[in-house]
Formats: C-alpha cells, sequence, structure tokens
C-alpha cells in the first residue's frame, strides 16, 4: 500500500526501514523479533502515535505480532497482517507442514556465497513470476532485488535464522483490535496453508483476505497491487 494512497485517502503515513535494512543503521547484532519490536516501539512512542493502524508484510508481521505481545495495544487501532510469517514458519511438531530447515540454511547459503545472484534468482518465487499467467514485470523484479541488496549481509542471514526459530503463537494471543489478514494462495515463500490461514483463525474476528493466485509480493504486482491499494483503506476505514 503505497504512502501517497494512505496520504490521498486522508490518513497519515509512516514508515520504517528495519535495522539492518533499507536507510536505517547497520548494527553487528540485534537481529531478533524482541529488539525489532523494541525499534518499533521505539518508533511509536517517540512519534507520539495514537490511534494507529500497524501494516505489516512477511517477516514484519512478526515484527508486528511481538509488538502487541510485549507492549500491549495501547496505541494500537488495528492490525494487517500481509503475507506474513505469523504464527510460525519452521516446521515443528506443533507445525508439521512448516518449512523444512534446508529452506533457511539454503536461503542463508545464498545470501553469503553470491547474494546478488541469489536475490535476482529468488524474485522469481518471491513474485511468482515462475508461472505461465504470471503478471509480475521486470521492473518488479529489478526493484525486488534492488531492496535486498539494501540489506547487510550480517542482518540478511540473523534474519533468517530470526524468522525461522521464533513462533508468535502466544504473541497473536494479545491481539484485541480489528486485524486484517491479506494471503496470495500461490504464496511460494510464506506459505498460506501454514501461517495467514492458521493466523486468521487464531486471532479472534479476524478478516481473511486470499488472493487467488497472489504471490508473496502481491503489494508490488500489477492487478494483486491495486486490490491491496483498495482492501486495507477500506478495512482503515471501518
Amino acid at each position: 500500500m503505497r504512502g501517497g494512497r494512505v496520504a490521498d485517502a486522508g490518513f497519515r503515513g509512516v514508515a520504517h526501514d528495519r535495522r539492518g535494512h533499507g536507510r536505517s543503521s547497520k548494527p553487528y547484532d540485534g537481529y531478533d523479533f524482541d529488539h525489532f519490536a523494541d525499534d518499533l516501539d521505539d518508533l511509536v512512542t517517540g512519534l507520539d502515535l495514537r490511534d494507529v493502524t500497524l501494516v505489516a508484510h512477511s517477516m514484519g508481521g512478526g515484527e508486528l505480532a511481538r509488538y502487541i505481545g510485549r507492549h500491549g495495544t495501547d496505541r494500537v487501532r488495528s492490525a494487517v497482517l500481509l503475507s506474513a510469517i505469523t504464527p510460525a514458519m519452521a516446521v515443528s511438531d506443533r507445525n508439521p507442514n512448516g518449512v523444512p530447515q534446508k529452506v533457511f540454511d539454503d536461503i542463508k547459503r545464498g545470501i553469503l556465497e553470491e547474494r546478488s545472484q541469489f536475490w535476482k534468482d529468488t524474485s522469481e518465487g518471491f513474485l511468482s513470476a515462475n508461472g505461465s499467467g504470471t503478471r509480475a514485470t521486470q521492473g518488479n523484479k529489478d526493484a525486488f532485488w534492488s531492496w535486498a541488496m539494501q540489506e547487510c549481509i550480517e542482518a540478511g542471514v540473523k534474519c533468517v535464522d530470526a524468522f525461522a526459530g521464533d513462533v508468535f503463537y502466544d504473541d497473536l494471543a494479545e491481539f484485541d483490535v480489528p486485524t486484517l489478514v491479506v494471503h496470495g494462495d500461490d504464496d511460494q515463500v510464506v506459505p498460506f496453508e501454514t501461517t495467514g490461514k492458521v493466523a486468521a483463525e487464531f486471532v479472534a474476528d479476524a478478516e481473511l483476505k486470499v488472493y487467488e493466485g497472489g504471490s508473496h509480493g502481491i503489494f508490488t504486482v500489477p492487478g494483486d497491487k491495486e486490490r491491496f491499494n483498495k482492501d486495507p483503506l477500506e478495512f482503515l476505514k471501518k
């Protein structure tokens, strides 16, 4: 959901880059969800934001969930989980259909050995651009590569460990605000059946929107991005 769309609709939009990413500082440590949640709290309290809707994509969903788990919802009006990793990614007794450890190991290996080519290759699955009916553009792929290359290597590797190793069942249990869950059913990075579907069932009265054929990057792919620009705005206005 573009910031301009939010502002045009009469809302204030604030975005931040996670530590180790984008324009944020790139420390050597602190790449775990407790730190991410506390960083978010520093931003929210520092700007004295109140009555906010938190919108989080992918591992940002874990950041949002842990923020509520650690800091509550006094300042939160509602939440949007987009293609989010909640409640768990890795295979376990509680999540038997989760992602095998080998997948996470391969991601770390790709970042360490040849990250530029790894992110170029990963853009295909991120955007579900490897199917015959894809609407993903070369520009989408180039944008994804650019975002990924702004992440420092240390952050990249440790973030994989973070979203592979942490779980958010207890954090989701603390949700007491309206919650919108948006997920593509062709998400090849964060499988819908073990994340978005479960999260929507876990959070009381959550609203679930499933994008047929939608990728992990539904916020950027033509067709899906227009729908996503619309759905959260309708949710905000409720």
